[in-house]
């Protein structure tokens, strides 16, 4: 996140009306709900994890064990419970 000095990018009297409810403060201004994207798309990590579940699904469907996932995929048992 970067910071704007606001009068160099509100006009002044925007910026006057905010004074009258913040002065000499940080303000953070969230982006819209619309403009964010959804967790790990950016980063490739929702699919890599997509892929992952995947292959624990079909080896489980396979017969493999839950302690035998586990140590082949570097996951609790627990968690590899979560995903199948």
């Amino acid at each position: 996140m970067s910071y704007k000095n606001a009068k160099d990018v509100l006009p002044a009297e925007l910026l006057d009306e905010i004074r009258r409810y913040v002065e000499g403060e940080a303000l953070y201004i969230p982006r819209r709900k619309a403009s964010r994207a959804a967790w790990g798309s950016e980063s490739g990590a929702r699919r890599e994890y997509e892929t992952r579940n995947a292959a624990i699904r079909a080896r489980y469907a396979q017969n493999a064990t839950l302690e035998e996932l586990s140590r082949e995929f570097c996951l609790s048992v627990e968690t590899i419970r979560k995903i199948i």
